[in-house]
């Protein structure tokens, strides 16, 4: 796989919590440079972001992040701050709690309600499959698509497991035919980032593409 392909899927991602302006502009500057599908940043960068770049780049946050605890009304007020600031696209983190009590009328109402919020920009529904049963996964695919979101999302990178091939097969199984996948934590090489792709993944969430494809080039391939 060419590697401006393997790139036009990265959401080239810093969300650490020391994250200094520098760290985001460095990030601004490689995916400019490299053509990546968006960047992830905290929600407080999105504003200076947007005022530096303008239309050079493609701002992605998250929303609810990364323990998706926050009640619905306060993930509703981070979507709509964030959209005024700049942000395109939305990465929200479902309650776990709610998946774990079985609610999952619940679960389907909230990203509902966050994708009226988001309108025509992008929503993705981050799971944390790392706590989930393939039950409860199943389940989570159908309240994804039944709430009309643009993505299902595997893993914030905070929890205890990241992305595997075999949770991005069982999505592409339940999942509706206008849900695209995204799969974050865990992506360690060239060939993981290919493989989610081969696999259906639409993006991938990543800090690492970029130092990952300089290897690669430093080592000739």
């Amino acid at each position: 796989m060419e590697t401006k392909e393997i790139l036009s899927h990265v959401d080239h991602t810093q969300l650490k919590a020391f994250a200094t302006w520098n760290d985001i502009q460095t990030l601004c500057e490689e995916a400019i440079e490299y053509q990546t599908a968006s960047v992830c940043i905290p929600q407080s960068y999105i504003k200076r972001v947007h005022d530096k770049y303008q239309d050079k780049i493609n701002i992605c946050t998250v929303v609810g992040f990364p323990l998706g605890y926050n009640s619905t009304e306060s993930k509703i007020a981070e979507v709509k701050q964030a959209i005024l600031d700049g942000a395109n696209e939305i990465d929200m983190v479902i309650n776990i709690g709610d998946v774990k009590n079985g609610d999952y009328d619940k679960v389907t109402e909230e990203i509902k309600r966050l994708k009226e919020t988001a309108g025509n920009h992008i929503l993705k529904v981050i799971v944390e499959t790392c706590y989930l049963t393939n039950e409860e996964k199943i389940a989570i695919c159908k309240s994804v698509t039944q709430a009309g979101a643009d993505y299902i999302k595997t893993s914030t990178g905070f929890g205890t497991g990241g992305a595997t091939l075999e949770d991005i097969r069982l999505f592409k199984k339940y999942i509706g035919e206008h849900v695209k996948m995204k799969a974050a934590g865990g992506v360690k090489s060239v060939a993981d980032m290919e493989a989610f792709i081969e696999a259906g993944c639409d993006r991938i969430g990543t800090s690492s593409a970029i130092s990952m494809i300089k290897g690669q080039e430093t080592k000739g391939y």
